[in-house]
This record gives C-alpha cells, sequence and structure tokens, in this order.
C-alpha cells in the first residue's frame, strides 16, 4: 500500500482550513427528539469523505439490517450504548468503540438503551449521505414504490428476513 497521487502541486501549502465550533447548531433535528450534525460533506471534502454526528435521543431509533454497494460506512461511538448489527449478531458498543462497515457489509445500529446515545459515522467516499437523513422524515408520506427508489437511490439495500 502507498499513498495516493497527490492532488495539492504548491510548494507552500494553503490556508483552506475549516473549523466548525462546538456551539454550532445540529443541521438536522428529528421529531423523536435526536439530531444530526454535517461536520464534513461529501460536497465540502471534494467526495473524498462525509462525516457526522449522529445524536440518538432515548427513544429505541435507528435502522434494521443493511447494506451500501458504492460506500463504507464506519462508527466510532463518542457516548451512550449504541448496538451494531455486524452482518451476524447485535453487538453492544460504548464509547471509544470503533466499527468499520466495508461495502457491500451488512449493518445496522439502533440505541435501545432507553439513554441518549452519539457517534461519529464516517462514510467513503463521500456520497451526498444529507438527502437520505432529511428524506427519512418523509417516509410515511411515501408510497411503498417511493419507498423502494428512495432506498435504491441512497444506496441503501435492506436485508429480508
Amino acid at each position: 500500500m502507498s499513498y495516493p497521487e497527490p492532488k495539492y502541486f504548491g510548494e507552500t501549502g494553503e490556508v483552506n482550513a475549516h473549523f466548525r465550533p462546538a456551539a454550532h447548531p445540529a443541521e438536522l433535528v428529528f421529531a423523536n427528539g435526536g439530531s444530526a450534525d454535517y461536520l464534513a460533506t461529501g460536497a465540502s471534502t471534494d467526495g473524498r469523505f462525509g462525516l457526522y454526528q449522529w445524536n440518538m435521543s432515548a427513544r429505541r431509533s435507528g435502522p434494521d439490517p443493511h447494506f451500501h454497494k458504492t460506500i463504507s460506512e464506519s462508527f466510532y461511538i463518542l457516548s451512550g450504548t449504541v448496538r451494531i448489527y455486524n452482518g451476524v449478531k447485535w453487538i453492544d458498543t460504548e464509547p471509544g468503540d470503533f466499527v468499520h462497515v466495508p461495502e457491500g457489509g451488512v449493518h445496522g445500529f439502533r440505541n435501545e438503551s432507553g439513554e441518549p446515545a452519539s457517534m461519529l459515522l464516517l462514510f467513503a467516499p463521500g456520497a451526498p449521505r444529507e438527502a437520505y437523513f432529511e428524506g427519512l422524515a418523509s417516509l410515511g408520506d411515501m408510497t411503498e414504490a417511493e419507498r423502494k427508489a428512495f432506498f435504491i437511490e441512497h444506496d441503501n439495500y435492506w436485508i429480508e428476513d
């Protein structure tokens, strides 16, 4: 394994860091009290990755087992207990735990603890996950065909029981 080809060819570097203060309000607030912070979108990283802070309320929430064909997904637990499906079984993860799921890997996550929980979600490459997150609130208003098209558009393939 070697370093990728250079993307910057200057000799002096650039001033182009992006700072997001901790007090920045969440970009998305869910009806159940959870929220999502868009720390680095695929658009802001030139498609290299997307990084989000996913904040779950004490209410049960999270997706059932599924996989993605085009993106990997990684989880880093910040607070609380998050159950993550590793393709075989549900495991309880806690602050400091990390899970990486390559493309095609079956996974899911949920908060069943009765307490708030928070984690970082890293998608690589940086797909436009914001439209997926924001569209979740409208799932109940969609027909079955519209839901299926929505999930395919956003690279979510559910595992049927």
